[in-house]
């Protein structure tokens, strides 16, 4: 029998557990909850804080951040959360991350280079808290990594994205356009 040698990618969620959500897989989702969030959370209050402060603010060489729905409802649900993962991960090890827009605050040049690259806006979302990578969203709401080595594409949504970090999944690397 050769079923047993591959098993599948996503892992079911349990069954006949009242309360629990579907939306995530039972480690992304209880990463989640550990770190504070819980189905409808939504503090749109910081999240336009966050808004006022990136719009307000311009490089030395007079950059600036794009601010869109995307970024906004991302930091409403998933702001301020620190995340810590346990567990070995699937492919590589998953990561602590601050989801926080305030860590890409001064990569306005960089953010835009990439939203250049991508043909969107790019905005800051958070960080990888121990490589100090900068995790940020398009407008189009899909999740990009950069770092030392690279922009990696983490997923077509921040569900996606943030179950791809806690998950331990490696991320995709984009090659330069």
């Amino acid at each position: 029998m050769h079923a047993d040698h591959h098993p599948s990618p996503e892992i079911p969620a349990p069954r006949g557990q009242a309360g629990n959500s579907t939306r995530f897989a039972v480690p992304v989702d209880a990463a989640l909850r550990a770190a504070g969030w819980q189905p409808g959370r939504w503090d749109i209050k910081q999240a336009e804080i966050w808004a006022d402060a990136l719009r307000e603010h311009a490089s030395p060489a007079g950059h600036r951040h794009c601010v869109f729905p995307a970024a906004v409802e991302a930091w409403a649900e998933f702001g301020g959360l620190r995340l810590s993962p346990t567990g070995p991960g699937r492919q590589i090890a998953p990561v602590d991350l601050h989801v926080d827009p305030m860590h890409g605050l001064h990569m306005a040049r960089t953010l835009g280079d990439l939203g250049r690259a991508l043909g969107t806006e790019v905005c800051p979302l958070g960080a990888e808290t121990d490589s100090q990578a900068l995790l940020a969203i398009d407008a189009e709401g899909r999740v990009y990594a950069l770092d030392h080595t690279g922009d990696w594409y983490l997923g077509p949504d921040v569900d996606q994205a943030l179950t791809t970090l806690i998950s331990g999944t490696t991320p995709a690397r984009l090659t330069p356009g």
